[in-house]
């Protein structure tokens, strides 16, 4: 696997949220939020993955809690082939089961309030995958 910064991303309704490594892949930080919407959020991603030199992309894959895939997994699986096919680069899937609320949890301890937890909740859900990805390596 090639070395580099990698994004880490957390498919939502109305947003993606974005997350990056550091270049030695040992620590996720969060990047952003992505509006969702084709062909634009592709354009954006692409974006992201150009200006910050990512050569490998990690995408949530939110499996039922039984391990099976529903049908947000196959949304991720189809999203995940769309950004290979766009980016160029290996895409991968993250089980991300549980991933939004170990944020949540994470982002009121550090005493943020619900409204502060919403708007955070999507990249800080891409800072959870991405780091388990890295922590998994």
């Amino acid at each position: 696997m090639p070395e580099g910064r990698v994004l880490g991303l957390d498919l939502g309704d109305a947003s993606i949220g974005v997350a990056i490594s550091d270049p030695e892949r040992r620590l996720a930080v969060p990047l952003g939020t992505v509006r969702t919407g084709a062909p634009e959020d592709l354009r954006a991603i692409a974006a992201l993955v150009a200006d910050h030199g990512v050569t490998l992309v990690v995408v949530g894959h939110p499996l039922l809690l039984s391990g099976e895939p529903g049908e947000r997994a196959h949304h991720a699986e189809r999203f995940a082939d769309a950004l290979r096919a766009a980016l160029g680069i290996d895409v991968v899937l993250q089980d991300e089961r549980l991933s939004t609320r170990e944020a949540e949890r994470a982002l009121r301890a550090a005493g943020q309030d619900g409204r502060a937890v919403r708007r955070a909740s999507d990249r800080a859900a891409a800072t959870v995958i991405l780091q388990a990805w890295l922590d998994a390596r």
